[in-house]
């Protein structure tokens, strides 16, 4: 490819919205522009770097036995509504209706369109397990897009599908996925961590996010020292630290506009985990809502996806003092024994001389037991750096990550929804056990960006570059440097090498700035020393420049 045939606007200027590397260097580069909030355009380099994630994707997917398809981009609402996601889901699900009044859905996902694929076409376990992919736009309706291709509304996604007739063979399948993603993530280069991760509204048994690092990532990582255990903040468990809780009288005290836990602490002269906090929430549901109680230690934290997994909600959101008074709630002074629903953090359980607020103003209870309460006990906590790992004991670290792919085990969630069922060897009807796998390619742009670039650019990887290396003519008006360029470029294209010619009529300094923009692993520059022979070869990453004899440098360059 000839840079004067090439429509890559570079500019000096970022958008006035970018704050990360990735969105800067992209829309700088002339990667990708923006067409609308959250959407993108793929501009010829930003597509070719697509389609190379997207081929390396397809060939580890192929390898191990996948099979391509392409779903429509829409999909009938009445799939959504069968598998009971359509209100579920929440606002980022787009609804319209054609001129029919026919309802569909942008597909963010398209779990219920795979399933209606396979009901009635797979009829027995004969045929199974089968794994279908496609690599397809999706739409969320972010509430807030930002980040660039990190955080938008269309994107670029696969995602496969797996059918099983027991969850033996789907977890054999989901263990080959975790290892096919990892060979993907290899070969792009990238540095990452697998982790445990909470399902959403894939819903499921279980799940694993692909995480690779880095400082500007928005999800924190909980990892352990001593071994391989890493969980989303999100999902992440620690080991129950041990705490000695001072006996305290049992009874009502009288507790004066004692409101928050450190004043309750100060107060009774305790530490904080001899407290038990109270956090009020509005639970939102697709036709209603309620007030809801989460209970946990004075020295913890609420995990707020923990807390909307548990409540089953579609949202969360903060309640005022007339919505507490509604209920009969008295803000700081609520106890475990209100009479509303209510859940108990799984650390609370068996616990016994805490403190908590009495549900009456200005009083709160010493001395109270969590033992013989049947209240509903789950993980509500969110870990923090220094905590204990739960596999192992050793100490837990807090890092960021970007999440690039979510692997599930679904179960029959879906096929039992939507009706879809095989014959076992038995001859009775079943419903497929189910796994779902996505890898987010858009996303991936973005991300090698983020994790290799420097003050000057981007820093491509082997596979993601656009072209392996570009060819600058410093001075195009100069003979010898345009018929030696001219000749090194023709050689390197007939040997199969990804080559940029660079030969427009622009200043050195100008051509210069551009490579270390869009961060080609590699150049040479023709230029003044041609005329004693000699080239140079200038790595992108270190920036080092290396003079090489004339007669060499395609030898050489091979030999990269």
């Amino acid at each position: 490819m000839r840079f004067s045939k090439l429509f890559a606007p570079t500019t000096k200027d970022a958008p006035k919205d970018a704050v990360l590397p990735s969105h800067i260097y992209l829309v700088r580069g002339g990667f990708i522009s923006q067409v609308g909030s959250g959407v993108y355009n793929f501009l010829p380099l930003g597509k070719i770097v697509l389609d190379k994630i997207s081929k390396v994707v397809k060939e580890e997917l192929d390898r191990v036995g996948a099979l391509q398809t392409e779903l429509g981009f829409i999909t009938p609402s009445k799939l959504w509504k069968q598998s009971g996601r359509y209100d579920k889901f929440g606002k980022e699900l787009l609804r319209f209706s054609d001129r029919k009044n026919n309802e569909f859905v942008l597909g963010p996902t398209h779990e219920e369109a795979m399933v209606d694929l396979v009901k009635g076409r797979v009829k027995s376990y004969k045929q199974l397990p089968i794994n279908l992919y496609q690599i397809n736009t999706k739409f969320r309706d972010e509430a807030r897009p930002r980040y660039g291709l990190l955080r938008g509304r269309e994107f670029l996604m696969k995602d496969g599908y797996s059918f099983h007739e027991n969850e033996e063979s789907l977890k054999e399948e989901f263990a080959l996925m975790e290892q096919t993603y990892g060979k993907i993530l290899d070969r792009l280069g990238l540095e990452y961590r697998v982790v445990f991760a909470d399902s959403g509204a894939i819903g499921g048994s279980g799940s694993k996010e692909f995480m690779v690092l880095a400082k500007n990532g928005e999800d924190d990582i909980v990892t352990c020292a001593s071994c391989d255990y890493a969980a989303n903040i999100e999902a992440a468990k620690r080991t129950k630290p041990k705490i000695d809780n001072p006996q305290i009288a049992k009874g009502k005290t009288h507790t004066p506009d004692i409101k928050t836990i450190e004043d309750v602490s100060k107060f009774f002269k305790v530490n904080s985990s001899c407290a038990v906090k109270a956090i009020v929430k509005k639970a939102i549901f697709a036709d209603f809502s309620e007030i809801v109680v989460f209970f946990i230690r004075g020295s913890d934290t609420l995990q707020e996806t923990k807390a909307l997994s548990a409540s089953l909600a579609l949202e969360l959101v903060d309640v005022s003092e007339k919505e507490l008074e509604d209920v009969g709630l008295i803000a700081g002074f609520i106890g475990p024994d209100v009479e509303i629903k209510k859940f108990v953090d799984l650390e609370l359980k068996d616990e016994e001389s805490l403190i908590c607020g009495a549900n009456e103003l200005d009083y709160h209870f010493g001395g109270y037991s969590f033992k013989d309460r049947e209240f509903e006990y789950v993980d509500l906590l969110e870990v923090c750096k220094g905590d204990l790992c739960s596999c192992c004991g050793g100490v837990l670290d807090i890092t960021k990550g970007i999440e690039v792919g979510h692997i599930f085990e679904l179960g029959d969630k879906y096929s039992k929804a939507l009706d879809a069922n095989f014959l076992d060897r038995n001859g009775k009807a079943k419903p497929f056990v189910m796994g779902t796998y996505g890898i987010g390619i858009s996303r991936l742009v973005a991300v090698v960006v983020e994790q290799h670039h420097d003050e000057k650019g981007s820093l491509w990887t082997k596979e993601t570059s656009p072209f392996e290396l570009t060819i600058i003519i410093s001075n195009i008006k100069d003979e010898a440097q345009k018929s030696f360029g001219e000749d090194l470029y023709q050689k390197l294209k007939e040997e199969g090498v990804e080559v940029l010619l660079d030969d427009r009529a622009e200043r050195f300094g100008y051509k210069m700035s551009d490579f270390e923009l869009l961060g080609f692993p590699k150049a040479v520059i023709v230029g003044k020393g041609l005329v004693d022979g000699e080239v140079q070869i200038v790595d992108r990453k270190s920036l080092e420049k290396t003079n090489i004899s004339k007669d060499e440098i395609f030898d050489k360059l091979m030999e990269f």
